[in-house]
């Protein structure tokens, strides 16, 4: 699903359905995280076919690290943009968090189906086999990842996931 309001793509009725969240956007940005919740929550109740608004709501649960109510709403993104990857995302991620590995491995693999060199699918994919200890899966996906470019604070983070598995490498082999 279509996420920039500015691509030539968009619909007019899913520019409608942006400019009902670009305030609850704006304040997620700005690190307003409940006032964020309040104004986005607003809008999905009186709008509950608006994916954006599920979507940026679970964003903001997310950053609050309320992953029930971040899985629930990127949930019902889905029910309403089945393909909408970064909803995708966002449920692997709560998943994640909340130690439903399985599932999330699911979640990332699927959007690895629709695009095999996600960033974000192979950073989940990666961290969740970090997380399990499953060194050569997390090693594989991480390494992949970072040659998407990602940015520098998380490019750092997956450097000392991969220090740490590479400790743990037999030296003989």
């Amino acid at each position: 699903m279509n996420q920039d309001p500015n691509e030539d793509a968009l619909s007019e009725s899913d520019a409608e359905k942006w400019s009902e969240v670009e305030e609850g956007i704006e304040l997620l940005q700005i690190g307003e995280r409940e006032e964020a919740v309040n104004e986005l929550l607003k809008v999905a109740t009186a709008h509950p076919a608006n994916e954006y608004a599920h979507f940026f709501l679970g964003n903001a649960y997310y950053e609050r690290e309320t992953y029930p109510q971040a899985l629930k709403c990127f949930v019902t993104t889905l029910s309403i943009a089945p393909k909408h990857l970064g909803a995708m995302i966002g449920a692997g991620q709560s998943l994640r968090m909340l130690g439903e590995h399985e599932k999330a491995l699911r979640m990332g693999r699927q959007v690895l189906g629709l695009r095999k060199d996600d960033p974000d699918a192979l950073f989940l994919v990666g961290a969740v086999h970090f997380q399990r200890g499953e060194e050569h899966a997390a090693k594989l996906h991480l390494e992949r990842f970072l040659h998407t470019n990602p940015e520098i604070e998380i490019a750092l983070e997956v450097e000392g996931m991969l220090q740490m598995l590479r400790k743990n490498e037999d030296p003989k082999s």
